[in-house]
């Protein structure tokens, strides 16, 4: 079961959502408690994209009364994104909202990450792309960070949907420079703009312009997401050691590098 529960997971992943389907039909057919949630969750992708709803419907029956049971924020995130791909009104998007919001908040960035993968693949079918990109490039990022190249590829390919050029990525290419790690990592422990440029001898503009690409590369919005245990360790391996007894840099002490003349606060 786990094997067909895998090819499920794969075949979503490539867009085989046929495929997909049986693979998942095949991996809920016997009670094993853990594999069959699994699967069911997979089931109701496969069966809405595939459009068989009724076969989704059945899915979402059985996956409720599981998540219900157990109400965690995994499982009830995994259960408002189930409604929401089988929901074809107004209320996905409230569904969609909810699912991110249960997944972020336990970590679940895999799972994180496709559901704002299917949420930005059902703004753009609903011609709200400006809304869409943001949810795509998070799916993107997320994706791209932790090697799952299908579902990244798909957000890539409903980016590109959009209008937006969007380069080929490798976790590779998403590593933070040590000096957007360093002012990361410090913005994670909660540690101000000000606060920040002080122990970095930059301008508190320049702290915010550096946390403006740190937020780009971790498809992120907010301090808070820093915090978040895929993105909080990601920062942690990449920043340097701050030793207290010199600048992080090799300017003149008191003045920031990246704008010369410009002493901190200015």
């Amino acid at each position: 079961m786990v094997a067909e529960y895998a090819a499920a997971v794969l075949n979503n992943g490539l867009g085989r959502y046929e495929t997909a389907l049986a693979a998942a039909q095949r991996a809920t057919g016997e009670d094993q408690m853990v594999a069959r949630s699994w699967g069911l969750a997979e089931l109701v992708e496969a069966a809405a994209r595939s459009e068989q709803w009724d076969v989704g419907e059945a899915a979402l029956r059985e996956l409720t009364q599981r998540t219900e049971a157990s109400g965690t924020p995994w499982a009830l995130g995994t259960q408002a994104r189930a409604r929401a791909l089988l929901s074809r009104g107004t209320d996905a998007d409230d569904l969609y909202r909810a699912a991110v919001r249960r997944l972020r908040d336990c970590h679940m960035n895999a799972h994180l990450g496709r559901t704002h993968l299917v949420y930005g693949e059902w703004l753009r079918r609903n011609n709200r792309r400006a809304e869409s990109r943001v949810q795509l490039r998070r799916a993107y990022n997320l994706l791209t960070n932790m090697g799952a190249e299908g579902f990244a590829d798909r957000a890539r390919n409903e980016l590109l949907a959009t209008g937006e050029a969007v380069h080929q990525r490798t976790p590779d290419t998403l590593d933070l420079t040590p000096q957007e790690a360093l002012i990361a990592s410090l913005a994670r422990d909660g540690k101000t703009n000000q606060e920040i440029g002080t122990e970095l001898f930059i301008s508190p503009r320049t702290v915010e312009w550096h946390l403006h690409n740190v937020f780009a590369k971790l498809a992120i919005s907010s301090r808070r997401e820093l915090r978040d245990a895929g993105h909080g360790d990601r920062v942690s391996a990449a920043a340097p050691s701050l030793n207290p007894t010199s600048a992080p840099h090799s300017g003149t002490p008191g003045t920031d590098p990246s704008t010369p003349g410009v002493r901190p606060g200015a």
